[in-house]
């Protein structure tokens, strides 16, 4: 095993909170009606504009809402996501032994980056890759095998960690280890549904797994 990729919202980072306020903000400045935290919990894993398409009612205006909440997201202060329980000692963990890790999201790029800044140190990761418009969303494994290509890793050498049923997906189509990230935004039947067959119910049941595995990790970063 010589890599780690995860998932931004929902298994990196418990990012609803924000991502629910930001929606509600720029619903509320169009007179639209506000979403539920759980329809936001519904809505968020396709990327920003099926997110955005999801909470306006017919008849909206998609253009012009979907370009103020980029704007706005990209600026948000985060103040209100969240690291999971033992998550930064287990990554620190997973550096250590010599493994790279990988974020590959379906969030813009530009929110991406300035959350992931909020939290960790510029270079913590040794590759992020964000909505950018360059490559499809989630479930195209096309991010994630550039992502492995770049890093000099097969995908068979890397693990893929999510919380989503798109990530699921994502290991699948990439030729990757998956495991289902149980601490985030999708039930364990809802993973099972997608695919999903390895399990980590959090970041220290993450490490165990990867710790565990008798693969030959990498000594070299």
């Amino acid at each position: 095993m010589q890599a780690v990729f995860f998932d931004l919202d929902g298994t990196l980072l418990d990012t609803l909170s924000d991502i629910h306020a930001h929606v509600n903000k720029m619903l509320s400045a169009h007179g639209y009606p506000a979403i539920t935290r759980e329809q936001a919990r519904e809505y968020v894993g396709d990327g920003a504009a099926k997110l955005i398409g999801r909470a306006l009612p017919q008849g909206a205006d998609f253009e012009e809402c979907f370009a103020e909440f980029l704007s706005d997201f990209a600026q948000s202060d985060n103040s209100l996501t969240r690291l999971y329980e033992g998550e930064r000692e287990a990554l620190n963990a997973m550096k250590e032994r010599g493994l790279k890790l990988a974020v590959i999201t379906n969030k813009p790029q530009e929110a991406t980056a300035s959350t992931l800044n909020a939290f960790f140190p510029r270079g913590y990761f040794d590759f992020v890759g964000g909505d950018s418009g360059m490559f499809p969303c989630k479930p195209d494994p096309s991010l994630t095998r550039y992502a492995a290509l770049t890093l000099r890793v097969a995908p068979r050498e890397c693990v893929f960690v999510g919380d989503g049923e798109t990530d699921v997906r994502t290991a699948a189509a990439a030729g990757m280890r998956g495991i289902a990230a149980l601490w985030g935004y999708r039930s364990r039947e809802r993973l099972l549904a997608a695919g999903a067959r390895e399990f980590a119910e959090s970041f220290g049941g993450l490490w165990k797994i990867l710790a565990d595995c008798g693969k030959n990790f990498s000594e070299n970063s």
